[in-house]
C-alpha cells in the first residue's frame, strides 16, 4: 500500500498534533504519566493496564523494563486482553507457562525509541508499511489507515494505536488496543 500524497500529509498532520499533546501531561488509564519515570513506575498507574502490569511481573520482565532501554512498547489494555479466548490470560501466568507468556509480551517490544513521528516516517519511506524487530525476534508490521497507526503481527491480527507518543524515561509507550501474537 503506497501512501498517496494527501494521505501522508494528513498523517504527518496528525502525528505533529499528536506530539504536540505529548509536550502536555499525557494521561493513561486516568493516570498522569511522566516523561522521568521508566516504563514500569508509570504502568503501574494505569488502570487501563492492570492486566499487562500482572503479566510482565509473572513473566520476570520487570527488571527488563525498568532497564536503560530505549524500548517503545505496544501496551495492550485490560481490554485487549480479556478479547482474548476464555480462560488464556489466566492460563498464561501460571508458572509453567512463563516462556511463552515472556515470548508474547517482549513480542510487543521494539529496541530502540521509535515516536509515532519515526513510525510514520518508517511508514511513508516503506511505501505505505514499515517492518519492526521485535525483541522477542518476531515481526510487526506497522501501517497507516487514515491518520491512525495500525500495527499487524504475524499472524495477521491487528492492533490501533489509542494513544500514541507515551514517553519514558527508557523509552516510549503507544497504547494498542489488541494484544498481538507471535507465530
Amino acid at each position: 500500500m503506497k501512501l498517496n500524497k494527501f494521505a501522508a500529509i494528513a498523517l504527518a498532520t496528525a502525528i505533529s498534533a499528536v506530539s504536540l499533546s505529548a509536550s502536555a501531561q499525557v494521561m493513561v488509564g486516568g493516570a498522569a504519566m511522566y516523561a522521568t519515570k521508566d516504563i514500569i513506575d508509570n504502568a503501574v498507574n494505569s488502570k487501563d493496564h492492570t492486566t499487562l502490569v500482572a503479566a510482565v511481573q509473572a513473566a520476570g520482565l520487570v527488571d527488563t523494563l525498568k532497564g536503560p532501554g530505549p524500548f517503545t512498547v505496544f501496551a495492550p489494555t485490560n481490554g485487549a486482553f480479556a478479547a482474548l479466548p476464555a480462560g488464556t490470560v489466566d492460563t498464561l501466568l501460571k508458572p509453567e507457562n512463563k516462556p511463552t507468556l515472556s515470548k508474547i509480551l517482549t513480542y510487543h517490544v521494539v529496541a530502540g525509541k521509535l515516536d509515532a513521528a519515526a513510525l510514520t516516517k518508517a511508514v511513508m519511506a516503506g511505501s505505505g508499511k514499515a517492518t519492526l524487530k521485535t525483541v522477542s525476534g518476531g515481526t510487526l508490521t506497522a501501517t497507516a489507515q487514515g491518520s491512525t497507526l495500525v500495527v499487524t503481527d504475524e499472524s495477521g491480527g491487528t492492533a490501533r494505536v489509542t494513544i500514541a507518543d507515551v514517553m519514558q524515561s527508557n523509552g516510549v509507550i503507544h497504547v494498542v488496543d489488541k494484544v498481538l501474537l507471535p507465530k
